[in-house]
């Protein structure tokens, strides 16, 4: 009995002082890793963020392209008839949007989904403006009709999707 409570005696202490050592060493560990892991975070956001600002602007840069003023503008040519102005604009919106439409891996789907209703709202604007005028009469006529419909609204959609982008880029700082 003596001689088990003297092996006791010596290996107890040890028992102890490993323990208090695994659980030290997996403090430690722990530790090491979060701060890794915060370096790895930090190191990503100083290169994503530059990236996401530069969506941002070239969603930014979307909205204000495909605009109805903006877009009859840069589309309409002389002796264009309605059905041509139609035509072309709705394949520039379509064109505008194909190209940018890789940004939305830097936005929120909120702001994602509010640029593509006002795309999708500005080219029912344009439609229903056809409809009401002749498809062989002046893409002046067509132009026309859009514009007083877009100044009938109370905000223009693309107006609400370049808001909802502010509203985030503000949220990022």
């Amino acid at each position: 009995m003596s001689e088990i409570l003297e092996i006791l005696k010596y290996t107890l202490p040890a028992i102890i002082v490993l323990i208090a050592t695994i659980f030290i060493v997996k403090q430690i560990v722990k530790n090491d890793q979060s701060r890794r892991n915060y370096e790895i975070v930090s190191k990503n956001q100083q290169l994503i963020t530059p990236i996401r600002l530069q969506a941002y602007e070239r969603l930014a840069l979307l909205l204000e392209r495909i605009s109805p003023e903006s877009l009859i503008m840069r589309v309409s040519k002389p002796n264009m008839t309605a059905k041509q102005l139609q035509s072309e604009l709705l394949s520039t919106i379509r064109s505008e949007f194909d190209h940018n439409v890789s940004q939305q891996i830097y936005v929120t789907p909120q702001v994602w989904e509010i640029i593509k209703n006002s795309r999708a709202k500005l080219t029912q604007l344009i439609n229903s403006a056809a409809s009401r005028v002749k498809p062989d009469s002046p893409a002046i006529n067509l132009s026309k009709i859009i514009l007083e419909d877009l100044m009938s609204q109370e905000k223009s959609p693309m107006s609400l999707a370049l808001e909802a982008l502010k509203n985030e880029v503000k949220m990022l700082y």
